[in-house]
């Protein structure tokens, strides 16, 4: 007896999984459909990458995946020039997620998203498996600055000029208890490790992700931008 063709076990097996989701006996779940929209609190699967990268020119679907975060406070903003040479556009004004903040900031719709998609899938889970307890606020030293990087007269523009990036200084869990990237990140100890582990997890939902072993200048902050893919020192 002859055994069927690998060629045509695999055309069966099209068929079948055709059928299936002709039938509605079979859906692909939201979070790895590349075609549903994004909802913060779905799983995360490499499909939710691509997804936010689809979103970087797409205000309206942005807007929407912001919207289905929990405790979310938002301002959307319409495309202004606060200052001769760095307009914004696609912008909101982000004042609380599931943390509060030291200030309510202007940020790109993108960096909002990338923010809250990092909060609730890593910097939560991370402080409740490390403390037993959330991250309660973040202080920040902002988003937006019209400049060039690192201030110099023929660099590049920063990704802050665009408002694409924020530089977080700080965590303060539930019981008051405050992790500075400054005094904690070469620290012994649960602060130390997470700080660590928050900067790696960051690699995963930011372009830039740099910290206190890139530079200086680092020292006492995470830069988190949009610029890039997964670029993490």
């Amino acid at each position: 007896m002859r055994r069927p063709r690998a060629s045509t076990i695999l055309w069966l097996v099209l068929i079948a999984v055709g059928v299936a989701f002709d039938k509605g006996l079979w859906q692909v779940p939201r979070e790895w459909n590349p075609f549903a929209p994004l909802v913060v609190n779905d799983p995360v699967t490499p499909v939710t990458q691509l997804k936010l990268k689809w979103l970087a020119n797409d205000r309206e679907g942005c807007l929407a995946a912001l919207d289905s975060a929990p405790s979310i406070r938002y301002t959307p903003l319409a495309d202004y020039t606060p200052a001769a040479g760095c307009p914004l556009e696609n912008v909101v004004r982000l004042a609380r997620t599931g943390v509060t903040f030291n200030a309510s900031f202007v940020a790109t719709c993108p960096l909002a998203l990338a923010w809250t998609m990092f909060e609730r899938h890593e910097l939560q889970p991370l402080a409740t498996r490390l403390f037993d307890q959330r991250v309660a606020s973040v202080q920040h030293y902002g988003s937006f600055a019209c400049r060039n990087i690192y201030h110099r007269e023929n660099a590049r523009r920063s990704e802050h000029a665009s408002a694409s990036a924020l530089d977080v200084a700080a965590f303060r869990l539930e019981d008051g208890t405050r992790i500075s990237v400054l005094d904690d990140w070469d620290a012994d100890g649960e602060r130390a490790q997470f700080l660590h582990e928050a900067e790696e997890g960051a690699c995963r939902y930011f372009g830039t992700t740099l910290g206190p072993d890139y530079n200086a200048a680092h020292a006492n902050h995470f830069h988190l931008g949009m610029r890039g893919v997964a670029f993490c020192r």
